[in-house]
């Protein structure tokens, strides 16, 4: 990652020839592969997209196109600079739904004309009526001053309860049937926009308080404000320059067979390579270059091994990483360190019914320790069994939260122990404990 932030300082002409080092990443289920990819992107701000190899198939086959992993990551780039946009013009679009509400809260009055004899519009002898302008002139003035008062109450938020008619464009795409084959997705998404783009877009009224209504129409004020050009363009940059596509399970399709179920294992890897290596796929925001794009690849290889990938494959994957599984300790880190620990997700969702629980250190121990018991007599499922352990931990409070409510509740390593005990010495029931 830090390469890249070096290889943007390069001159442009030497830039080009520097390409990413793919990563694959060895080691069991549950020991946080994923996890340390998708904190990776996060951290940069990088589009990125998690993908199953299993999920791919060989040209030719029935299933999904190994391109459509690129389109995936187009697209939620399209969504983090859309998000980006909105962000900036929120401003501008606030103060121009400040107005819309002002107005329906207090619209002008629609100008009527009396009828008028026609012989008299014909030979021009109409004589403008001066008292029906007078009185026009008068109600403008009295709902200026209204507005003038709305405005005032809207600033300290007085008004947000008010009942108000607004129109909203219905975003229900046509009712379109495209019935497309293997690798033809993008070209069904392509029909449905064409004739989304020639349909009128629907209308329809809608009652809603004063704060539902700003939400709605600033988010429609902001999508107007947005130059789409723009964003697909900064979308496409941010996929070259800085896209990391996550391909789980690369151990699922090693191998050499050229029979059975998965005779098209290997033809998934070839058509792979070209993406990692670097092509350009078409996709409905315009071509986009996967030069510079990182791959990083998870597998456990239980199975299977590295060295059972097509060697061409296994040559754009220069970095190695192998993890090991998790330690005690390493379970009470997860349990306390990260900012939205397990611990405290689960001791805050049960103060919300008002009931306060602490756990003392031992019991985390103890906890850790369990986890990682139960991981070795069955079948070892890393981090997740956590999620199952605590569960089975903390089931009762959870169901009796609601008349345990404004008590506190301390958790040692006794309650642990007794609540959990059968669970470890039972390696029949620990199998339930996934």
């Amino acid at each position: 990652m830090r390469n890249r932030y070096r290889r943007k300082k390069l001159p442009e002409d030497f830039r080009d020839e520097v390409i990413p080092k793919n990563i694959l990443m060895i080691g069991p289920t549950g020991v946080g592969k994923t996890e340390i990819a998708r904190r990776l992107a996060k951290l940069v701000k990088a589009p990125f997209v998690k993908v199953e190899a299993t999920k791919f198939t060989e040209v030719g086959y029935v299933g999904r196109d190994v391109e459509s992993m690129i389109r995936d990551l187009v697209e939620t780039a399209i969504r983090m600079v859309k998000q980006d946009k909105l962000v900036e013009v929120e401003s501008k679009a606030m103060k121009i739904v400040e107005e819309k509400i002002i107005e329906l809260l207090a619209p002008y009055p629609v100008p009527e004309s009396p009828p008028r004899n026609p012989l008299e519009m014909l030979f021009g002898a109409a004589k403008p009526n001066e008292q029906s302008d007078t009185t026009q002139d008068q109600k403008f003035k009295r709902i200026d001053f209204e507005r003038d008062m709305l405005k005032e109450k809207l600033a300290k938020g007085q008004l947000e309860n008010e009942i108000v008619q607004i129109e909203v464009e219905d975003n229900k795409p046509p009712m379109v049937e495209v019935f497309t084959g293997s690798g033809m997705e993008e070209m069904g998404v392509n029909i449905q926009d064409m004739l989304g783009g020639f349909l009128p877009k629907k209308k329809r009224k809608r009652k809603v308080t004063v704060g539902d209504a700003r939400k709605i129409l600033v988010q429609q004020e902001a999508q107007r404000l947005i130059d789409m050009d723009e964003v697909t363009s900064e979308s496409i940059r941010r996929v070259e320059e800085d896209g990391i596509v996550f391909l789980d399970e690369i151990d699922k399709i090693a191998g050499r067979e050229g029979y059975g179920p998965d005779v098209s294992r290997g033809g998934v890897q070839r058509d792979i390579l070209p993406i990692v290596e670097g092509s350009t796929v078409v996709t409905k925001y315009g071509p986009v270059k996967t030069d510079h794009i990182l791959f990083i690849a998870a597998g456990a290889f239980h199975i299977s091994k590295p060295s059972d990938l097509i060697p061409e494959l296994q040559g754009r994957f220069p970095i190695r990483v192998e993890l090991e599984n998790l330690t005690c300790e390493d379970f009470q880190q997860i349990l306390t360190e990260p900012r939205n620990a397990l611990i405290k997700q689960y001791t805050e969702l049960l103060a919300t019914e008002g009931l306060s629980v602490k756990f003392s250190k031992n019991s985390l121990e103890e906890i850790a320790k369990i986890a990682y018991t139960v991981n070795e007599q069955t079948e070892n499922i890393g981090a997740r069994r956590l999620h199952t352990i605590l569960e089975k931990l903390l089931e009762d409070l959870s169901f009796e939260a609601p008349e345990l409510s404004n008590k506190i509740i301390e958790i040692g390593r006794e309650q642990v122990v007794e609540k959990l005990v059968d669970v470890v010495k039972n390696e029949d029931l620990s199998r339930y404990i996934l």
